[in-house]
C-alpha cells in the first residue's frame, strides 16, 4: 500500500513492535525503531522479543518496555495449543494503538491481530499468510539488504535520518578475570548454527596461528571442545553472555566473523569487520557499516562495492583463504 494511504501515527500513543528473533535481525531493526521514535516521540514502543535476545535491548531509549516471546515454549506437538493460550493473555493488557509486524510470519501476524491493535502494519514480503492479519502493508524490495527492508516502514511513514544502533555498553566477561584487552586484540567468531557457514576446527587453529602475534579472542558457541589453540588465542567459546560479547567487541581492534548475529553487532559498532560468507549473499545479510569488508568466493570486497556476480555464488571457505584473512587483520590501521 502506498504511503498516501498509510495512517498517521501522530494520534497513536502505544505501539507493539513484533520482532522476536533472530539476533542479527534484531540488530537490523534497531535503526528503523530509532527513526520511528524520532518521528513520533509520543509513541510508547513495546518490543516483543525472545528472552535470549532481550539483553540486546536493555537501556534502549527508544523503548518503553520489552515483553518476552517464549518461542521455545511453543515447540513440539503441544506448541500450537500453548501458543493459543499465550495469545489469550493479550486480552488482559491494554491494547496498543498500532502493531508493527517486522517479523512477517504466521505467529507474528496472529500476535498482531490478538493484540487488539486497530492498525496493524506489516511488510509486503511477509510469509505464511501473515499479511492477511495486517491492515496496511509496506512495499519492500526482497532483494535489498535486511536493514533497508526494515527501514522501508519508517520511511513510508515520513521518518528518515542517520542510522543509529542504540546498543548497550555490555559487561566485562567473567571468564577474563583480570586479563586486560590488548590494544591490537582480534575477536574471532568462527562458528554458526547455520548449516555450511562455520569454519572447521582445524581452520580455526590455523587462522589463530596466522594471526599471531595479534591476540585472538574466540567467541560464540560450539558443542565440541576445541583443543590445540596457539598461545596467542584465548578460548571464550561458550563462555560469554550477550552483554559480555558486546563489551568485548567494543574493545577489540577488529572482528573476523562468519555470517552470524555477532557479526552484525560488530558491524553496528565498528568498520573494522571482516565477514566470511559461503552460501549467504552479503548484499542481503552482509555487514552494513561503510568500511567493513566481506569475503565471498575467494574475494575481499568493500561492503559498499559488492560484486553481484560473486555474491550470487555458493562457495565453501577453503584453507587457502586463511592466510589472506590473517593478512587483512595485520593490515588494519594501528597494527604494527
Amino acid at each position: 500500500m502506498c504511503a498516501a494511504f498509510l495512517p498517521d501515527l501522530q494520534a497513536c500513543r502505544r505501539a507493539l513492535l513484533i520482532k522476536p528473533s533472530s539476533l542479527g535481525d534484531l540488530v537490523h531493526t534497531l535503526p528503523a525503531v530509532h527513526l520511528l521514535k524520532q518521528r513520533f516521540p509520543q509513541l510508547a514502543i513495546t518490543w516483543l522479543v525472545n528472552p535470549a535476545f532481550a539483553p540486546l535491548l536493555e537501556g534502549n531509549p527508544d523503548l518503553a518496555e520489552t515483553l518476552a516471546f517464549p518461542r521455545e515454549h511453543f515447540r513440539g506437538p503441544l506448541g500450537l495449543a500453548r501458543f493459543g493460550r499465550w495469545l489469550q493473555q493479550w486480552r488482559r493488557r491494554e491494547p496498543p494503538d498500532v502493531a508493527l509486524d517486522f517479523q512477517g510470519l504466521l505467529r507474528s501476524g496472529l500476535t498482531a491481530r490478538a493484540s487488539g491493535a486497530t492498525l496493524r502494519l506489516g511488510l509486503s514480503d511477509s510469509r505464511e499468510g501473515a499479511r492477511f492479519f495486517h491492515t496496511h502493508r509496506i512495499q519492500v524490495d526482497p532483494r535489498a539488504h535486511a536493514i533497508e527492508r526494515s527501514l522501508a516502514l519508517p520511511r513510508a511513514l515520513g521518518a528518515d535520518g542517520p542510522l543509529v544502533f542504540p546498543l548497550p555498553q555490555g559487561n566485562r566477561p567473567a571468564a577474563l578475570a583480570e586479563l586486560e584487552i590488548p590494544p591490537q586484540a582480534m575477536v574471532l567468531h568462527p562458528f554458526s548454527r547455520g548449516p555450511g557457514k562455520s569454519l572447521s576446527a582445524a581452520q580455526v587453529i590455523r587462522l589463530s596461528e596466522a594471526l599471531a602475534p595479534l591476540p585472538v579472542f574466540l567467541v560464540g558457541r560450539r558443542e565440541m571442545p576445541l583443543e590445540g589453540l596457539p598461545a596467542n588465542a584465548h578460548n571464550l567459546l561458550n563462555a560469554t553472555s550477550l552483554p559480555e560479547l558486546i563489551w568485548l567487541i567494543r574493545r577489540a581492534h577488529g572482528v573476523i566473523s562468519v555470517d552470524s548475529g555477532p557479526m552484525h553487532i560488530a558491524a553496528a559498532l565498528t568498520p573494522r569487520v571482516l565477514s566470511l560468507h559461503t552460501w549467504s549473499d552479503p548484499r542481503k545479510v552482509g555487514p552494513w557499516h561503510p568500511g567493513t569488508t566481506a569475503w565471498k568466493a575467494d574475494h575481499f570486497m568493500p561492503s559498499d562495492h559488492l560484486d553481484p556476480r560473486l555474491c550470487a555464488l555458493d562457495s565453501p571457505f577453503p584453507d587457502t583463504a586463511l592466510a589472506p584473512v590473517a593478512a587483512w587483520a595485520h593490515q588494519l590501521p594501528g597494527v604494527d
